[in-house]
């Protein structure tokens, strides 16, 4: 028989564990529940308006943005308001495009071969814009030399490089004609390109290989965009060095510069520099400014009113340039401010002259200047949806589309060419190829990659520099500063109503199901879980989740049941363009959801910016509602979705975005540390899926990362570990499940580099409970 203190031993025992079996039995009840939960908060009436918010809101905010630009034009009644105005918009023009550098004395160039033609001759040179980065180009020359020549220079579309038979029959005529025309290739195109993808025998399966420079523009400009510059602004430096290259010409006539952009891409860069470069004597951008060739026509009698002057964001950063919308220099305003230089107003397909609000501002500009002769058109026919022979399709500017250019040039300038007189002996791509083995070698070219991680290195430094002689508060102020210019301003707007729509009961556990709603009319669903016995020591856990609520609590059900147990308040929110109201189901470079934020960057914010504001504003609710009763606020930002198998296929073309491993969605992660940066009384923060560094996206020419997680300028205001290591000092701050600029979690190497900036932050590789986190331990 067992000992009376045996006896009360195996009763304690069996007592305990009967407790924790039926503590674990209502945990797991709890979590089972909360699984199947319903957190949707709109009503079926509600949903496809919820779904849509965020497009209705941008789309709102574009119109707003004629309404101010065509007032500020309406104002304008005499040369001396145009050029008030003008100047207004150029320097906001420049501003966004990023920070050139000093232009330099003289631009290096090398010839790497000539080819002899009749009447012409063509040299493969080499120029170098940025030290390291050389542009390919080639220049068409008369056979003999003249005593004053025009200047041309061509921007090619983003259909083909500069080899294609169009640019080869320009160079050719005008060269014949007594004009040195110098062709180069965009950044990204041709012998300039940062894919690897240039033949079919470069990829197992078919794709469309003329496609491939014009769809990895998107990961350019992104990693661009990242250190606080433009694809942009780049292409337009390169012109404008390209300018310099023609100047630097024996006969070259200073004063008949003339800049021609293509139809499809080469027209954007040739406005903003025919624009910013008076030495330009006339530029001729294509499908820029107005009327583009997706515009239905006729235009209705009520354009001057009613047209979309500030147009609609896409994937395609060179024709929705940011801040545009915003701060005004809208496309019109661009081309507009060629006057009085000459200017060819150029439509590839049909134009509707006499309904074209843009045409008739351009007459009135040059009319202030008493210039009419200066303005010229030229167009097509048909239409871009048509496939007929009447319907005049180019690679970069057709025969017909030249006939008028060339009237133009012989008036303006003497350019003795007619439709009739075009030349053309085209010559094989690969004779017009610069690049040889033996100047790669002398030269080493740099990559986008290597030239945009130089210059973040460089940034970080200069950024943490200035840290290193601060104090920690004053530190994150400064930080904190950054951020909210970058994420586009820090008003916040005013929460209007807080509708709670329902509130039950089940396991002990309160549900509120509230729906916010913003003086913008954007409305943010978020549930609060009360549980029946609150543990006031605990914060309230804010919890956002980039697939939404729902999924959160269905993948998290077991850690969110246990904040529950142990007494915290837990407030599930969807912010704009997620959950409820997300932006669709992919974030890949044709979504829906990157024409939204690329448009918001037009506006000159960013969505990651506005979803900080919607985080903050349920913030201040939440210190408002009495079951959290001025309880310090956790934070939990996580992104559900599985890193990238390192065996993935990364090194497919963008032919089909479809096939490419999915980008990182690490909004919520990135909101939680930003949110903490913001707020003063963030007790803790949890952040998974979250990207290891900024600079990671630019390590190669492929960029994984959802276009609504893009800040630009993000790489000049530290990384990722400064912006977690200004927070250690008051906020307790965890980061899982880490990943890199292909949506991999991240490597040892990678991790090291974050503790040893953030050497207090705790990290850890994969995903764990964010209970023992986010509550004080007792």
């Amino acid at each position: 028989m067992a000992a009376p203190k045996q006896i009360v031993r195996l009763f304690v025992l069996a007592t305990m564990t009967c407790l924790l079996s039926c503590g674990e039995s209502a945990a797991g009840e709890l979590a089972d529940g909360l699984k199947t939960l319903d957190v949707l908060v709109a009503t079926a009436e509600e949903r496809d308006g919820l779904a849509n918010q965020v497009r209705d809101d941008v789309r709102t905010r574009l119109q707003q943005a004629n309404s101010r630009s065509s007032a500020e034009w309406q104002a304008v009644r005499s040369r001396e308001d145009w050029e008030r105005l003008r100047s207004e918009k150029l320097n906001a023009l420049r501003a966004s495009l990023g920070s050139w550098p000093l232009p330099p004395a003289s631009v290096r160039v090398h010839v790497t071969g000539t080819v002899e033609g009749d009447g012409f001759r063509v040299d493969n040179v080499l120029f170098e814009t940025r030290p390291g980065w050389w542009v390919t180009a080639n220049l068409y020359r008369p056979s003999q030399a003249r005593e004053s020549m025009p200047g041309i220079l061509i921007c090619h579309a983003h259909h083909t490089p500069k080899e294609h038979g169009e640019l080869q029959d320009m160079g050719m005529t005008w060269a014949r004609a007594g004009c040195l025309v110098l062709v180069p290739d965009q950044l990204g195109h041709g012998e300039r390109r940062q894919h690897p993808f240039a033949s079919v025998a470069d990829f197992a399966k078919p794709f469309r290989v003329g496609h491939a420079d014009y769809s990895f523009r998107y990961d350019s400009a992104v990693q661009l965009h990242l250190i606080g510059e433009s694809l942009i602004g780049w292409m337009a430096w390169d012109m404008m060095r390209g300018i310099d290259v023609l100047l630097a010409q024996p006969g070259i006539d200073v004063k008949r510069l003339i800049l021609l952009g293509a139809v499809a891409g080469g027209g954007d860069p040739a406005a903003v520099v025919g624009a910013l470069d008076d030495r330009l004597a006339a530029v001729v951008p294509f499908n820029f400014g107005g009327p583009q060739p997706e515009t239905r026509f006729p235009l209705p009698d009520d354009a001057e009113r009613t047209f979309h002057y500030a147009g609609g964001g896409s994937w395609e950063s060179t024709r929705n340039l940011r801040c545009s919308a915003g701060e005004g220099f809208l496309p019109w305003m661009i081309v507009g401010s060629v006057a009085p230089r000459r200017l060819v107003y150029a439509h590839e397909f049909n134009w509707d002259q006499e309904r074209d609000p843009v045409w008739r501002r351009l007459q009135t500009i040059y009319g202030f200047y008493e210039q009419p002769a200066s303005l010229a058109w030229t167009n097509g026919r048909g239409a871009v949806t048509g496939s007929s022979p009447q319907d005049t399709h180019c690679t970069h500017i057709g025969r017909v589309h030249r006939a008028r250019i060339h009237e133009s040039f012989r008036q303006w300038f003497g350019i003795d060419v007619t439709h009739e007189t075009e030349f053309s002996s085209r010559v094989p791509a690969d004779r017009l190829r610069c690049w040889t083995p033996e100047m790669k070698q002398l030269l080493q070219p740099k990559s986008l990659s290597t030239m945009t991680t130089e210059l973040a290195d460089s940034r970080i430094a200069q950024a943490r520099q200035s840290w290193s002689v601060m104090s920690p508060t004053e530190r994150r102020r400064d930080m904190r500063s950054r951020w909210e210019k970058l994420l586009g301003g820090t008003t916040l707007e005013r929460l209007t109503n807080a509708e709670q729509r329902s509130s039950t009961e089940d396991n002990g556990v309160r549900v509120e199901r509230w729906m916010l709603t913003l003086e913008s009319g954007i409305r943010l669903p978020c549930v609060l879980l009360v549980p029946q016995k609150k543990d006031s020591r605990h914060p309230v856990v804010l919890a956002v989740c980039s697939q939404g609520k729902a999924r959160l609590l269905k993948e998290r059900s077991a850690e969110i049941s246990q904040l529950l147990e142990r007494g915290a308040v837990v407030c599930l929110l969807d912010p704009r363009g997620l959950g409820e109201s997300k932006l669709g189901d992919s974030h890949g470079r044709r979504s829906s959801a990157t024409s939204i934020t690329s448009s918001e960057l037009m506006l000159g914010g960013t969505m990651l910016g506005q979803q900080l504001r919607d985080v903050r504003l349920t913030c201040d609710w939440l210190r408002r509602h009495p079951a959290v009763q001025s309880r310090p606020i956790a934070l939990w930002g996580e992104s559900l979705l599985p890193p990238n198998d390192p065996a993935a296929p990364f090194r497919t073309p963008r032919d089909d975005d479809g096939a490419l491993p999915p980008p990182s969605e690490p909004n919520a992660p990135l909101l939680a540390l930003l949110t903490g940066l913001v707020e003063d009384d963030v007790a803790a923060i949890y952040a998974v899926g979250g990207p290891v560094s900024w600079r990671s996206l630019l390590a190669d020419y492929l960029v994984l990362l959802a276009h609504d997680a893009v800040v630009p300028g993000a790489l000049t205001a530290g990384e990722i570990a400064d912006l977690a290591s200004a927070q250690r000092s008051t906020t307790r701050v965890r980061l899982e499940g880490l990943v890199d600029g292909w949506n991999r979690l991240a490597s040892d190497r990678e991790l090291q580099s974050v503790r040893e900036i953030a050497k207090l932050v705790s990290l850890e590789p994969g995903r764990s409970s964010p209970v023992t986190w986010l509550l004080p331990t007792r």
